[in-house]
């Protein structure tokens, strides 16, 4: 008699799939073997907390320095009044009463008269309502007097300045001297002033300008005043 297998008995058809679980836990073991770790017991003392005992905190004593008042100052002196004997007499001042009774004489009191101090005003020479009149300049309006005037002190400046006096101090060129003077309320000349390169050009334009004849003075609204004149000397030295 022939015996057949069962071909679903056959155990070495899944023999692979046996063998890798068997692998798979013998290495599971294996590796748990390994990292077991064992530990010694021994007593360990952990203390003993005791909440009864209270915590003594040593505070510090601390005293506060009392700062002393200060001293009370010193008392004055006190001070030393000298009685004087009075052995002099004042004599007692009367003040009489200036009221005036019935029986009072009363003086009359003349009349004080008190002058007026006429201020010396000045007007300059282009803005004077009349201008002051050099001889032979009285007819014409007040720019024709201007004008005449200007005219005639030119001319007499030209006639009387020695300008030879430049050769003789070494000067050469153009010559200028600015001079200023006034014609006051009673038309004469007053506060002549000069500048030139030369002092004794000043003095020669100074005594030229005295010689100029009285004027009729200038007047401002009626009345007579100072009018300062300025006058330009210009003249070549030849050389």
């Amino acid at each position: 008699m022939e015996l057949k297998k069962n071909p679903k008995a056959n155990v070495g058809r899944n023999s692979s799939l046996y063998f890798a679980i068997g692998l798979a836990l013998m290495l599971t073991l294996a590796y748990s073997a390994i990292n077991y770790k064992t530990y010694d017991k021994s007593d360990i003392d952990i203390g003993q907390l005791d909440l009864e005992e209270e915590l003594e905190e040593e505070i510090p004593l601390t005293q506060q320095i009392v700062t002393p008042p200060p001293p009370p100052p010193p008392p004055a002196a006190p001070e030393v009044i000298e009685i004087v004997e009075d052995e002099e007499e004042v004599e007692e001042t009367v003040i009489e009463s200036t009221e005036v009774d019935q029986e009072t004489e009363i003086v009359e009191v003349e009349e004080i008269e008190v002058e007026a101090v006429e201020e010396d005003i000045e007007v300059p020479f282009a803005v004077i309502e009349n201008v002051p009149v050099f001889p032979g300049c009285e007819k014409g309006s007040n720019a024709a007097k201007k004008k005449c005037m200007s005219e005639k002190i030119t001319k007499f400046v030209q006639r009387k300045f020695n300008t030879e006096l430049a050769s003789d101090l070494g000067l050469s060129g153009r010559q200028r001297i600015n001079v200023i003077f006034k014609i006051d309320k009673s038309g004469n000349i007053t506060g002549i002033r000069s500048r030139a390169p030369h002092p004794a050009l000043e003095k020669e334009a100074a005594r030229v300008i005295k010689q100029l004849p009285k004027m009729k003075p200038g007047k401002q609204r009626g009345k007579a005043v100072t009018v300062p004149y300025s006058l330009p000397i210009i003249f070549q030295v030849q050389d």
